[in-house]
This record gives structure tokens, C-alpha cells and sequence, in this order.
């Protein structure tokens, strides 16, 4: 199943980037018919239905003809959206500046869960300041305001939409 993940980003690489766009994600979930091949497009002006509908139509025309995927699945292509989720070093110093969720693999301060801006990336390192998150909350005693976390040690994290 690797191999054909591999190959699909691949594939959906190169058709998005003819298009000016980044491919976030490629997952392949589910098992038998109910398989859902699920890929996640951006770029900086934001993504339109124009551009995921050219994406899932050439990405799905070149996956059938190559036979990339072995049996029946259903392709969803589709935006980041408002909470999309950070992956790369490189959606982390875009994204510097904004509010962010994060879980990370082993406690830090006693704590795997945070929320606040996401102040700095540098060398594999964010800086998180938590005060951003605090104001809505009555400030925690004997946590810092700001907080460094490698990003091999971060699981998951999410933006938090600023509306």
C-alpha cells in the first residue's frame, strides 16, 4: 500500500504543480469497495472547486490508465480548509503568525495538548506562545507563556480559525 501512496502523490504532484498548486496530503482509507483515495490540494490565493474538479479529473484519468490502484475506490480532492492541518516544515513558516491546536507524541511541561500563536520555526523547532490562547481562559499557574517543541515530537496540529 506505501508503493501506491508513493506513486500517487507522485502522480498528483505533478498534475497540481502544472496548475500552480501544492499537494498537502494524499491518504488512501477504508478497505474492499469502500475505499476513499483522499487528496488535499493548496495555494497561496487559496484553492477553488475549479481547480480540485481539473485536479480529480486528470489525477483520475492517469491513475486509470496507469492502473496505480489496484481495485475499486472513490477519489475526493479537495482543500485544506479553515483548520486545515500542518504536516510540512513548510506549512509551519508559512503559517508563523497564526493561531494553531497542537497534540504532541510525549508530554512537554506535563502537557500534551496546547493551543496558542504560532510565533516562530526554525531549525525543527516552533515556538509557541500560549498567551494567545489564555485570554479566553483565566491564566494557568506554573505554565509558561512561551513554549518550544520539536517538531519530530508533534503528533497533530491543526489551525484555529480567526474569524
Amino acid at each position: 500500500m506505501a508503493l501506491e501512496i508513493d506513486k500517487v502523490r507522485d502522480i498528483a504532484e505533478r498534475v497540481a504543480a502544472s496548475s500552480g498548486l501544492d499537494v498537502v496530503e494524499v491518504e488512501l482509507r477504508g478497505g474492499g469497495k469502500a475505499r476513499m483515495l483522499r487528496i488535499v490540494i493548496d495555494k497561496l490565493a487559496g484553492v477553488t472547486h475549479a481547480d480540485c474538479a481539473n485536479v480529480s479529473r486528470e489525477v483520475g484519468t492517469i491513475l486509470d490508465v496507469e492502473d496505480a490502484i489496484s481495485g475499486s475506490y472513490t477519489l475526493e480532492v479537495s482543500s485544506p480548509g479553515l483548520d486545515r492541518k500542518l504536516i510540512r516544515p513548510a506549512d509551519y513558516e508559512r503559517f508563523t503568525g497564526s493561531r494553531i491546536k497542537l497534540t504532541t507524541q510525549q508530554p512537554v511541561n506535563g502537557n500534551r495538548h496546547f493551543e496558542g500563536r504560532l510565533e516562530s520555526f526554525e531549525h525543527g523547532r516552533l515556538t509557541l506562545d500560549l498567551n494567545a490562547a489564555r485570554k479566553k481562559r483565566r491564566p494557568e499557574e506554573g505554565v509558561a507563556p512561551k513554549l518550544e517543541i520539536d517538531l519530530k515530537n508533534v503528533e497533530k496540529a491543526n489551525l484555529v480559525p480567526e474569524i
